[in-house]
């Protein structure tokens, strides 16, 4: 169905009623109740002679017991789709209501998208593209920092750089040839947004690696087994990755790129930190992020267009 501009909504904005900044550690009520809409709508209601969307039910009720260690997500429900969004509805952990949002998503970009049998067992308000960007709209819409992005839920910090870096980044890495670069990005993401500061530099680092040794292998170029990013830069630029008339500034690139991820990372999170535990801030493992988002779209595209 999507969304709609409502008269309420149009006043809010008159009256600079929107959120300015995002927020991470909530789930306003009125979203819950937007998604669980948002998901009706996408796995449907079955068919007389058939049982397929409440199997989807019964699946994500028992993969979500089966993690939180317990027999029921709801007692006395009448049956999984009840129990299930009830628990969301109530469930006071953000990051446990963002568990119940993430899988249902992601069986619903694949399995619903792509079953046929399903789908043919089905009825559906609405297609898996929709409801994908639906959920995006109603974060962006309450001012919750996050988005679904690549079967998981992405922590987002500035909308800008969230639409011009990571998204396009998120894209580029779907490749099969960048299989690895995207699930070590994906788990930067996934550290960053649980705290784990100096886990989201070291996969930050092996993403940004990954994707070099995806382009020397693509092109057939030759690297050293255990090659560090130093050398692998070395490789990139050895063999114009970038265009013959940036040779001039070829210096200064090589040194933004070795000064920019591996420096950050092995400062703060690639080596033993001694007898006294290093402490990695919040603002550094963000600022990571969106260097490595930047500089492997900057590759990327340099590998795309050569």
């Amino acid at each position: 169905m999507g969304l709609f501009d409502l008269y309420s909504k149009r006043q809010k904005r008159m009256r600079g009623e929107v959120p300015d900044v995002y927020v991470y550690d909530e789930l306003p009520n009125p979203l819950r109740v937007q998604i669980v809409h948002i998901i009706r709508d996408a796995v449907g209601t079955d068919h007389y002679n058939s049982n397929a969307a409440e199997e989807v039910y019964e699946f994500f009720c028992n993969t979500l017991c089966r993690e939180y260690g317990v027999f029921e997500l709801k007692k006395h429900e009448g049956n999984d789709s009840a129990a299930l969004f009830n628990f969301f509805l109530n469930e006071r952990v953000t990051e446990k209501a963002l568990d119940v949002v993430e899988l249902c998503f992601k069986i619903i970009d694949n399995y619903v998208r792509e079953n046929q049998q399903f789908r043919r067992g089905t009825d559906r308000k609405i297609e898996a593209d929709d409801a994908l960007d639906e959920l995006n709209a109603r974060f962006k819409e309450h001012g919750v920092g996050y988005q679904f992005e690549s079967g998981e839920i992405i922590r987002v910090d500035s909308k800008y750089l969230h639409a011009e870096a990571v998204k396009p980044t998120l894209e580029v890495l779907r490749g099969a040839q960048f299989e690895g670069a995207n699930e070590e990005f994906l788990q930067a993401h996934e550290d960053y947004r649980h705290g784990r500061h100096k886990e989201c530099l070291v996969a930050a680092l092996k993403s940004f690696e990954s994707t070099m040794i995806a382009i020397c292998t693509a092109r057939g170029w030759p690297i050293k087994p255990g090659e560090t990013a130093r050398g692998l830069i070395g490789v990139c630029m050895a063999n114009g990755l970038f265009p013959s008339y940036m040779d001039a500034q070829m210096g200064a690139i090589k040194s933004l790129l070795e000064s920019g991820v591996p420096t950050v990372r092995n400062k703060h999170g690639g080596h033993g930190q001694g007898t006294t535990p290093v402490a990695v801030p919040e603002f550094m493992a963000r600022y990571a992020l969106n260097l490595t988002a930047t500089t492997i779209l900057f590759m990327a595209e340099a590998h795309a267009a050569l």
